[in-house]
């Protein structure tokens, strides 16, 4: 697939509804912060001058002891701010859950997404298909993936499209995405895991429905399939790994890599 433009600052321009929430609520959450940091500076300017060693205008009382003013500001200002971000972070937490689907009159694409040394894997059970580095799903219709590690901890983040969830063995944890537009966004491990982890990203492509059916049918042509043996070779610790397609994948093949690690068991 050909190469996209990527945006230097994705959090502040967001390409879904999720990331749109996130920067909504990290710029509400950085505004309520203001009440205190804009008057804490104003004051200190202003104390500074007005209580100067020469020609301040401040008075002298050093018998002065007490304020209920001032100890009402001290204490109910800090409070309230408080209390205002505990509830602004207790309805968006929940509202922003990444378990919780996203409503759409569309279901959505499902995807098992694997962290390895340096790459990811990511398998289309209902298509299945399975690619490298590359992962593609259609603008405007909810993407949900399963996501979990065969090696150490991974972090699994598409800053255009939504936060960071961690990918652990023996584990799965999900994600649900949706891009609003037809786009190219960068996605990356977020968590140090080695030697390759700065080569460890991968593009995400939000393609017109057409154009993704079109591409399901390109991979579906390739004549490479993703069996056990055929894993166990990609799984291999390997830097700057190209894009990779498969045709079939080995059935159950994500849930068997939570079990080797599980004990046979899957959450």
């Amino acid at each position: 697939m050909d190469s996209c433009h990527l945006i230097r600052t994705p959090i502040l321009h967001p390409a879904g509804p999720v990331a749109l929430a996130e920067r909504d609520l990290l710029l509400s959450a950085v505004l309520i912060m203001l009440i205190v940091i804009v008057p804490v500076f104003a004051m200190t300017f202003l104390f500074v001058w007005r209580y100067r060693a020469t020609g301040g205008r401040g008075r002298y009382t050093p018998n002065w002891t007490y304020s209920a003013g001032v100890d009402a500001v001290v204490w109910l200002v800090p409070a309230a701010i408080v209390v205002s971000l505990s509830i602004l972070l207790w309805r968006e937490t929940h509202a922003l859950d990444p378990y919780r689907p996203l409503p759409s009159d569309r279901e959505p694409l499902q995807v098992e997404a694997i962290a390895q040394d340096w790459k990811w894997l990511f398998i289309y059970p209902e298509q299945d298909i399975a690619t490298v580095n590359e992962l593609v799903f259609p603008a405007g219709r909810p993407l949900s993936i399963r996501i979990t590690s065969d090696t150490v901890m991974n972090a699994f983040f598409i800053p255009a499209l939504g936060g960071q969830i961690y990918a652990m063995a023996g584990m799965q944890t999900r994600l649900n995405l949706l891009a609003d537009r037809p786009g190219c966004f960068r996605g990356r491990n977020m968590q140090y895991s080695g030697d390759g982890f700065p080569e460890q990203h991968f593009a995400a492509h939000a393609l017109p429905t057409a154009e993704f059916g079109e591409w399901v049918n390109r991979v579906r042509q390739s004549p490479a399939r993703l069996d056990k043996r055929a894993y166990l070779a990609l799984a291999a610790p390997s830097i700057g790994h190209p894009v990779g397609y498969y045709s079939g994948v080995a059935p159950g093949l994500f849930d068997h890599v939570i079990a080797k690690y599980a004990g046979g068991h899957t959450q």
